[in-house]
């Protein structure tokens, strides 16, 4: 016993979870965070069979092998336990005050997985819209090689098509940059009382022409004396990407409203359109970087899939939130959060 007491406060310093069992399967030690991974209810795991707590085969064979055989094992085990966990288990045999035992080293994998399934979602995301832009601007300069430069008629068709195509690279590649120093920390926010509705009416200012080719009407509905607490600069870079995507999507003669409320201790500023709309197996996924509910429709207007994850990362540097509400054929708002000083 006093090997097994020995073991508990040594196995308690390991972040990874660790489980002790005897001869009879039953578990003798376990640190806190193999108790947190595997309780239910929060219920001790110590005494318990390890087949009552763990229902995996081959996890029992590599503590029986362990146990009967001497030998260690490695393994890979996936947990439900309301959600999918990932586990790297290392197993092996160890002696306690004569006994035959084994331990398991269970190293939480799943964050990692997660973010590798991330990072192979973002490249292959990336590369398919670099290549298609990049496919098009290589097609017109052959074009023009292979004697389109003496076509009068067409060749600034085709160099317009280039131009096009290489501003569309550069805007995904600046907002590739913008939202990869925003997610590492490298970007920060001066907060200071500022009035939204002047902010509003430079943002319609900008996209003035591009509003005026789709026939959409923008409306600012915030007064003019609201002061809210936020950094100007960013405040107007998120309205400019919500008014953007709710121009581009909207439906020719609609509208584009920017509005105000307080409600508790915050801040909200609304941005409608009266669009399509979302269905509702998308909005959980609006904020995600490159999702598109329309893949084609958002290539043909011209949108990199990264200007709502750009407004998501801004509220919460703002310690606010963004949100999105949706009504098929009645339009959609985004909202942007704050909280009051």
């Amino acid at each position: 016993m006093r090997s097994e007491k020995v073991l508990h406060k040594i196995v308690e310093t390991s972040r990874a979870g660790v489980i002790v069992v005897g001869g009879d399967t039953r578990i003798s030690v376990a640190n806190a965070a193999a108790q947190r991974a595997f309780s239910r209810q929060g219920e001790p795991i110590e005494n318990k069979r390890l087949s009552e707590v763990i229902r995996d085969l081959s996890l029992h064979e590599a503590y029986r092998r362990a146990l009967t055989e001497g030998t260690s094992a490695d393994l890979r085990l996936d947990y439900t336990a309301g959600s999918r966990y990932k586990y790297d288990v290392h197993v092996s045999p160890i002696e306690l005050d004569g006994a035959a035992g084994a331990i398991g080293f269970f190293y939480d994998m799943t964050r990692i997985e997660r973010l590798e399934t991330v990072r192979q979602e973002f490249l292959s995301n990336i590369s398919h819209e670099l290549r298609t832009p990049l496919t098009a601007i290589i097609t017109f300069v052959e074009t023009l090689e292979d004697g389109g430069i003496d076509d009068e008629e067409n060749k600034m068709h085709f160099l317009n098509v280039i131009r096009r195509n290489a501003e569309r690279m550069h805007s995904l590649i600046a907002d590739i940059l913008e939202l990869s120093m925003i997610e590492s920390g490298n970007v920060s926010v001066s907060i200071r009382d500022i009035k939204p509705a002047h902010l509003v009416k430079d943002v319609f200012s900008s996209l003035a022409s591009k509003a005026e080719g789709r026939e959409v009407q923008l409306i600012n509905q915030i007064p003019d004396d609201t002061v809210i607490f936020a950094d100007s600069v960013r405040f107007e870079q998120m309205i400019t990407n919500l008014v953007d995507n709710a121009i581009k999507f909207n439906r020719r003669g609609g509208t584009v409203t920017v509005s105000y409320e307080q409600r508790g201790q915050k801040d909200i500023i609304s941005v409608a359109d009266t669009g399509e709309g979302i269905t509702p197996d998308h909005l959980p996924r609006i904020f995600e970087r490159f999702y598109r509910t329309d893949r084609a429709r958002s290539r043909d207007l011209g949108g990199t899939g990264l200007g709502l994850a750009i407004v998501k990362h801004l509220a919460k540097l703002h310690g606010g939130e963004a949100l999105v509400d949706s009504e098929l054929t009645r339009g959609t708002t985004f909202r942007i959060e704050f909280p009051t000083r």
